[in-house]
């Protein structure tokens, strides 16, 4: 009995050691984990409007791990975030078109870290919205109603005998989405779009729902319900007529669901541009450890979030680019 009793004794001086041992591993432990959380500071972005819905999503995850962090973020169209970089008023800017050679001589530091399309779109009441999901338009199209303004009207878009005037809208603020839509069209820039000018990607949406003979072009985040993945009431995107055959085929069908379009954007079967890269620049590599830990965590585990928030994964070899650009 006398041995039960010291067995038992032992044992139960053992259990309690061992467990005065885990509980000081683990707030060793929690110390160790709170290291990463004890990262304190303050990160400012502002730019593209394309870009905005994704980096406020990555800001929110990131904080999830670094608390302390404060994120601010603001959208203002591209234009806005390339000089609000190079003036250093914020430490990044969301820049949604290929940088100019006038921007990397005023010391443009970028990196890619995700993909979309600018889309053209109409009023879901369009008057002629019929034809124009069964026969698109075609870039030449698209060039007369944008460029040349050689088409005014409806009936002369879809060959019909509408009489109904056309009215376009592009974008008043320095902006990717108008620079990618009129490089689509020949080559143009966005100083030659015709059209009723609107700030930023909400407006031209706002003012095509509002507007049933109005055209314009989106961003993919601002045409599709990002939990539905369909297009939003009162908008319906104009097919195109890639190959120029006068409907659109099977394969050119591509606009009905937004991993549909993330697909085509994906295979290349969206042209490109619209299609195109999207970038975060400073003025010169950041120095600010915090601004640094979070363009890697965006270019890693941030990768994981983009399909769900309606954008596309940039290829292995330019992601592994935009992380080399970090050491």
């Amino acid at each position: 009995m006398n041995k039960q009793c010291l067995f038992i004794g032992i044992f139960l001086a053992y259990f309690v050691f061992s467990c005065i041992l885990i509980s000081c591993n683990t707030q060793e432990g929690s110390k160790a984990g709170q290291k990463s959380d004890d990262m304190k500071g303050k990160i400012t972005i502002s730019g593209a409007f394309a870009l905005y819905p994704m980096t406020v999503r990555w800001a929110e995850e990131f904080k999830k791990f670094h608390p302390h962090v404060t994120i601010n973020i603001s959208a203002g169209g591209a234009g806005k975030g390339m000089a609000d970089a190079l003036s250093r008023m914020v430490d990044l800017g969301m820049y949604s078109k290929e940088l100019s050679p006038e921007e990397r001589a005023k010391g443009a530091w970028y990196i890619g870290v995700a993909r979309d399309a600018v889309l053209p779109t109409v009023n879901a009441r369009n008057p002629v919205l019929k034809d124009l999901l069964s026969k698109g338009l075609t870039k030449q199209k698209f060039f007369d109603i944008f460029i040349s303004g050689k088409i005014t009207t409806w009936g002369s878009a879809v060959n019909n005998s509408s009489k109904v005037t056309l009215q376009p809208f592009t974008r008043s603020d320095a902006c990717g989405a108008a620079e990618m839509w009129a490089k689509y069209l020949m080559g143009k820039k966005q100083e030659d779009l015709l059209g009723l000018g609107v700030n930023g990607d909400p407006g031209v949406a706002d003012a095509i729902r509002k507007t049933e003979n109005g055209i314009g072009f989106n961003n993919l985040n601002f045409i599709f319900d990002m939990n539905t993945r369909k297009v939003y009431p009162g908008l319906a995107v104009i097919p195109i007529d890639l190959n120029g055959n006068g409907k659109i085929d099977q394969e050119e069908s591509i606009y009905k669901t937004l991993d549909q379009v993330m697909k085509a954007i994906q295979s290349g079967i969206y042209p490109s541009p619209p299609a195109r890269d999207l970038y975060l620049v400073a003025a010169g590599k950041p120095q600010n450890k915090i601004v640094l830990a979070f363009l890697q965590w965006i270019l890693t585990d941030g990768q994981k979030y983009l399909t769900e928030a309606g954008y596309v994964t940039l290829s292995n070899e330019k992601i592994q680019n935009s992380l080399a650009k970090l050491k």
